[in-house]
């Protein structure tokens, strides 16, 4: 009980180093989390699959060979149920219809987290096609929020987020199209990179829609952020765009000067509508002020653009995404999808995306292209952006998974929830959600730091100069007391 309580409070660097100077064995780290998972699962509901003799098979054969080159060999990890794919194992996608899908091998993604010696135990919930901003599947249920069990884990990287912030695992795969690692690391009080486009390979896969969505983790630590980074970037051969290579590895940044960077923020959303919640603004105003006494210039600003392309044009991209999944469903199935087979909020964003063709997709990608290059010229004059990450707290379970009538009814009310983080998918950039704010009530508030394309060498030496700053490693939800069992 009490090796398996110190692990919990180690990010993966940290879990990982116990089994390079030989005081644990990686078995004993995957025994410890599998522990965690089956005593928190029964009220969290993060993890809705498991391979745990594979995962102690391959932590015996770590044993008796040498350990890989990472500072990761040997942590356990969790891989979202959405994207990444563990060859061989099932992968639902959160929606029913997907029982029956079977990832045919491992995506380069997987290969490469596992090449570092990550230790994959399982899979955790996401949203059906992940398309809430909740982690709230019909399909496995609903994924609660260890900081406070009544309310959302955010989305759709929620079930990844709830295991970590848990203590199940010190990191866990995400992936992110319109904030869906940003918006559960603000929920849970983690670290989450939205890195930029091309930065981790889609292979086998063309992208994630259109360039759109990315891969990544959600993490304890920066220095877990900037070491997963490191295993899994890079080219793959095919792949239709890369970013630009790091200067050095992306842990080497972790601890370096950031410099004096100039620092715009801001808490006014890009659109009409959406009511912030005053602790959200409260909290990145803090940050801003500890950006300022860390010696950065920093100043009110945003850029300027059409904030209406967050709805429309890329809910329009969104749906035509949703009926995309649904043809490979149907591929899978042999047969055509059934209404009882999808979501109501699915079903709106087909019927949605069936009223347009291959035109208006291209037309919707003008649209984006448009909104990048008006907000480009920003980034010329400020090196970051930084807005809330999101612009309520933790909503009450129930809410963010609701039909409103319509797919754009729902796409918009979603983003009132949502609004700064799906600006990063439009233009590519990288963009950083750390835990630098807490409610009165105790849940986490999120500050997003958004940096130039190809540029995450700069955000993680800035998100490392907060985390030393105003530490939140010490912090633990209470969903740890149930620990204290005998």
């Amino acid at each position: 009980m009490a090796l398996r309580d110190e692990l919990a409070g180690l990010d993966a660097i940290g879990q990982a180093a116990l089994v390079r100077t030989g005081e644990v064995t990686a078995f004993e780290l995957v025994d410890a989390a599998i522990e965690r998972i089956e005593e928190l699962n029964p009220v969290l509901n993060a993890v809705i699959a498991t391979r745990y003799d594979a995962a102690r098979a391959e932590a015996k054969a770590m044993m008796h060979r040498p350990l890989p080159d990472s500072p990761l060999a040997g942590a356990p990890f969790l891989l979202k149920d959405l994207g990444a794919a563990l060859g061989g194992t099932v992968q639902t996608e959160g929606s029913r219809a997907g029982a029956r899908r079977i990832s045919p091998v491992d995506t380069e993604l997987v290969i490469r987290q596992r090449a570092a010696g990550l230790i994959i135990l399982g899979k955790t919930n996401t949203p059906e096609f992940g398309n809430h901003s909740t982690t709230e599947p019909e399909s496995s249920g609903k994924t609660r929020n260890p900081w406070d069990t009544s309310r959302t884990t955010g989305g759709s990287s929620g079930g990844s987020a709830a295991a970590v912030a848990s203590g199940m695992v010190p990191a866990a795969h995400g992936n992110d199209g319109a904030g869906s690692i940003r918006i559960p690391a603000s929920c849970c009080g983690l670290v989450g990179l939205k890195p930029s486009r091309g930065r981790n390979s889609w292979a086998p896969a063309g992208d994630g829609m259109t360039g759109i969505a990315v891969e990544h983790a959600l993490t304890l630590t920066v220095r877990d952020s900037a070491a997963i980074l490191d295993a899994t970037a890079g080219r793959a051969p095919g792949d239709p765009y890369n970013a630009p290579a790091p200067l050095r590895p992306f842990l080497r940044e972790v601890g370096a000067d950031p410099g004096q960077l100039r620092i715009a923020w801001t808490a006014t959303p890009p659109f009409a509508g959406p009511a912030v919640d005053p602790e959200c603004v409260a909290a990145v105003r803090a940050t801003a002020d500890l950006l300022a006494s860390l010696g950065h210039h920093v100043e009110e600003g945003a850029p300027q653009f059409n904030g209406e392309v967050i709805i429309e044009p890329l809910g329009r991209l969104w749906a035509m995404s949703n009926q995309a999944s649904v043809r490979n469903l149907e591929r899978v199935l042999g047969r055509p999808v059934r209404d009882d087979d999808l979501e109501i909020t699915t079903r709106e964003l087909v019927a949605y995306a069936k009223g347009y063709d291959a035109v208006d997709l291209l037309d919707v990608l003008d649209e984006l292209a448009i909104a990048s290059r008006a907000i480009a010229p920003f980034f010329e004059r400020f090196d970051i952006w930084l807005t809330p990450s999101i612009a309520q707290l933790p909503l009450p379970l129930g809410t963010l998974n609701q039909s409103h009538g319509g797919a754009i009814e729902w796409w918009r009310s979603d983003c009132d929830f949502n609004p700064w983080n799906p600006l990063a998918n439009i233009t590519g950039q990288p963009a950083i959600s750390l835990p630098l704010g807490w409610s009165r009530s105790g849940l986490p508030i999120g500050s997003l730091l958004t940096g130039p394309y190809g540029d995450e060498a700069m955000l993680f030496r800035l998100a490392a100069q907060l985390e030393v700053a105003q530490p939140w490693a010490g912090r633990r939800p209470l969903v740890h007391a149930l620990d204290s069992r005998p």
